[in-house]
């Protein structure tokens, strides 16, 4: 089944000035029509257009400076390529919940004019797939005034939520490019000391969220002897491959998507690409469905692997900023930590570096002024560091302290226990971690 293409000049000449536009994310960002645009608002036949996205991958010139007063970014999440924009000030965030993304956009909160996505090319049934990223995307398709496509060969056609009719689209540009690619770093000591930590927690037949980076490939690389793990997860990247090559992910023990690899958006190299294309294994999913606490909670033994950027000595998570300036975003943590707190032998884990690359401790006695709390100490778990793991669920603020200071780095555990006698009196007593386990 066909469709007429246009230019993706002419594509965009539906955005009109005031409208609010929103891009599909990571890998699939479509770079052709975002060019196509960025030219309309140089040669001032547009103005005022809101530009809405999870976090895109690769330039995002809508963000920065000459082009204010045409374009305005309001995001959901603050990548690397538009952080320096937001912080200063040129760009802008919505703190919001990766669940609720897609809320904001159905219940007519954010009115999306235009939504312009990349899909694989049609197949002989009339349906493109959304690829790498259904996120908040299907719901700005289904509720958009207008709907670009830029038809690229090489978005794989993943299933579950990605498959889309193309009576959906308004639009087609066809523009063949390579997605964005991600290389996984190779893992640090402090990385590997803080995977081996996590992966004692994880047990067989665990459902597993994790993100990417070091710290969650340094888990999944200490999980080949484990036995049927499940994953429904926001995102995954290639850290998971392995596990399931060598069968250890089966998804067998599911109380729900039984045997599915569940996934809303995922980042990596080609091999990841090409193992979701056309895989019956692997359901692509609207965030409403991935980072629902509802349907996370459905699901037995879920462990959330989450990080941090600062962790106080009552167990508040900072995630999103270094005091008032904003790094990334709320994104799916609470939604995880939520989920996975009301699971049957759920755990929600925060796992961090206990020192930032300067040596300056993770862990302090207070957040610094301005920083956004992404986790309460009400809705801490396990708490893991290169120096052990502590749970924290249950605990008094006294004890909470003791416990997150015997996993703080060595060097900063007297300063950290000295605040803390400040703070609590000096009948606080500091225990070794060993004690604080009896």
């Amino acid at each position: 089944m066909g469709y007429k293409a246009v230019t993706a000049e002419e594509a965009v000449k539906v955005i009109k000035s005031g409208d609010r536009v929103h891009l599909s994310s990571v890998a699939v960002t479509p770079h052709a029509l975002i060019r196509a645009m960025i030219e309309r608002g140089r040669n001032k036949e547009i103005e005022d257009v809101t530009i809405q996205h999870i976090h895109t991958e690769g330039p995002a010139p809508y963000a920065e400076a000459e082009f204010e007063g045409v374009f305005q970014l309001e995001s959901f999440f603050v990548g690397g390529n538009v952080r320096k924009a937001t912080q200063a000030g040129y760009a802008d965030y919505i703190p919001v919940f990766l669940s609720e993304t897609q809320k904001l956009i159905r219940e007519g909160y954010l009115k999306v004019n235009v939504a312009m996505v990349q899909v694989s090319p049609p197949d002989k049934h009339g349906y493109v797939s959304l690829g790498t990223s259904v996120d908040a995307s299907l719901a700005a398709i289904q509720n958009a005034d207008t709907v670009i496509a830029q038809v690229n060969k090489n978005v794989p056609r993943a299933w579950g939520d990605a498959q889309l009719p193309i009576s959906e689209i308004d639009m087609f540009v066809e523009h063949d490019e390579q997605l964005y690619i991600h290389h996984n770093a190779p893992l640090s000591d402090i990385e590997k000391a803080i995977g081996h930590n996590v992966a004692e927690l994880v047990e067989d037949g665990a459902c597993l969220q994790m993100g990417i980076g070091g710290i969650p490939n340094a888990v999944l690389a200490e999980l080949g002897n484990h036995k049927d793990l499940g994953i429904h997860t926001e995102m995954f990247s290639d850290g998971l491959l392995p596990l399931i090559d060598k069968g250890v992910v089966t998804g067998k023990r599911k109380q729900i998507d039984k045997g599915k690899i569940v996934a809303s958006f995922l980042m990596g190299s080609q091999d990841l690409y090409d193992f979701i294309d056309d895989n019956p294994m692997v359901a692509m999913m609207d965030v409403k469905h991935t980072n629902s606490v509802d349907i996370i909670r459905k699901n037995d033994k879920v462990t959330a692997i989450n990080s941090a950027l600062a962790v106080d000595i009552t167990g508040q998570v900072c995630a999103d900023s270094i005091g008032c300036t904003h790094y990334s975003g709320v994104g799916g943590q609470i939604d995880f930590i939520r989920g996975a707190g009301h699971s049957k032998g759920g755990k929600p884990i925060i796992a961090m570096p206990s020192i930032t690359s300067k040596g300056l401790s993770k862990i302090s006695p207070t957040l610094i002024e301005g920083s956004g709390v992404v986790t309460t100490r009400s809705n801490m778990h396990w708490l893991v560091t290169e120096h052990g793991k502590v749970n924290l669920y249950g605990k008094s603020l006294q004890e909470r302290a003791r416990l997150i200071i015997s996993i703080a780095h060595p060097d900063h555990r007297e300063a950290l226990e000295e605040a803390a006698h400040k703070r609590y009196g000096s009948h606080f007593h500091f225990v070794s971690q060993k004690r604080a386990k009896k």
